[in-house]
């Protein structure tokens, strides 16, 4: 009963910082949005910093629990998110093929009203990368295996508690607020009521994909572990409004992890090994709505969709580079500019174009991926956890 009031206040709460931020950002004048975009400045220096240490404390103490089954465990996992960005890129592109040619696509964007600068910064740079703290934490698990390492097993076991007080204590009641500058910015630069009526109907469509292709993971879930994929589901939204507010995995990732937690078909191990993996290589919606959207940005600008050989291409090679994308608001697209201009014949216009519409629903595709990391956890759990012999097991 504390769980489900605790998880239904986070959600109120988030909810309440969306609505506020946003009304916040209607009626603020300059002088006001100065004031929020520092306090956003500040809260999120603070965020970040934290998403590699829990990462590291996350997934090195969960290796080290898994034993045996780790680096099967990592491959697997690794695979499982590829095969799933590709498969929601080529269901975008079999759709776009099909769909954008009969929409009326909009031919300019509106400008936005610029964002004042920040009164004051206080900059807190993280200690690494999001990537470079993952590969971290993954060597750090796995030679504490080779070694047999007592001492090292009990400082990673140390560091999971400290964490965990950190995101607990810190990261999620900070959030909200976090959540609610971000929209404020969003509504004074007038996000909210210009550009995002003009591409409403791409959105829309963005979004249903979204949902079709979560249906799919959390069906190929429960198939594989012979569990039913709602248990996990229904304590997600918490996770997903946070995704909406942040539009990065990493930051949703100490939701994330409390979401999944409360699931009664999964172990800790497997979701403390697997939350934190998929926020780092799992991109499906962001995937999903790029492929779309540069669908429908050559169609504007050129007069043409791409070629299927150029999708086929870019697809291949955009589920590569999504799972060394950061998990940052934005990180996907950034990390695809290269095959964006190099495969698909992007020039600067399309590009400004692409970066600009994907902006609009960046945070739904976040939210898309975030909970579509509940699934992989459930498939890994059913592949490697199927008699519950993983510690933590709660089936």
């Amino acid at each position: 009963m504390t769980k489900k009031k605790s998880e239904f206040g986070l959600i109120i709460k988030l909810l309440a910082g969306i609505a506020i931020g946003a009304a916040v950002g209607f009626m603020a004048t300059e002088n006001v949005m100065q004031v929020v975009m520092s306090i956003k400045h500040v809260l999120g220096q603070l965020i970040f910093y934290t998403v590699p240490l829990v990462i590291i404390a996350f997934i090195a103490p969960a290796i080290t629990r898994l034993g045996e089954n780790a680096s099967r465990m990592l491959m697997t996992g690794v695979g499982i998110a590829y095969m799933s960005s590709v498969g929601a890129a080529t269901m975008a592109c079999l759709a776009g093929y099909a769909i954008i040619p009969h929409l009326s696509v909009p031919t300019s964007l509106e400008g936005l009203k610029e964002l004042p600068e920040v009164l004051f910064q206080l900059n807190i740079p993280a200690v690494m990368s999001v990537m470079t703290a993952l590969v971290t934490a993954i060597m750090l698990g796995i030679a504490t295996l080779w070694t047999r390492a007592e001492v090292m097993n009990k400082l990673l076991g140390e560091m999971e508690k400290i964490m965990m007080q950190v995101v607990s204590r810190v990261v999620i009641p900070i959030l909200p607020f976090f959540i609610a500058t971000t929209f404020a910015g969003l509504a004074y630069e007038g996000s909210l009521t210009r550009q995002l009526p003009v591409f409403l109907k791409v959105i829309v469509l963005v979004l249903a994909g979204h949902f079709i292709w979560l249906a799919v993971l959390y069906t190929i879930a429960g198939i594989v572990s012979r569990r039913n994929p709602i248990e996990v589901l229904r304590h997600y939204p918490p996770a997903y409004l946070t995704a909406v507010g942040t539009m990065s995995s990493a930051a949703t990732l100490p939701v994330a992890l409390e979401c999944a937690s409360r699931s009664k078909v999964l172990s800790k191990d497997t979701v403390e090994f697997a939350v934190p993996l998929g926020a780092t290589i799992h991109l499906c919606g962001s995937v999903l709505t790029e492929t779309f959207f540069a669908m429908t940005i050559s169609l504007m600008l050129y007069g043409h969709m791409p070629a299927l050989g150029s999708m086929f291409l870019f697809i291949v090679l955009f589920g590569v580079f999504a799972i060394g994308a950061p998990g940052v608001p934005g990180g996907t697209v950034m990390a695809s500019l290269g095959i964006v201009v190099g495969v698909l014949g992007f020039d600067p216009a399309g590009v400004a174009l692409l970066l600009a519409i994907f902006a609009l629903q960046d945070s739904f595709g976040t939210a898309c991926n975030v909970t579509g990391d509940g699934a992989i956890a459930l498939m890994l759990e059913g592949i490697f956890n199927k008699n519950g012999e993983l510690s933590g097991q709660k089936v």
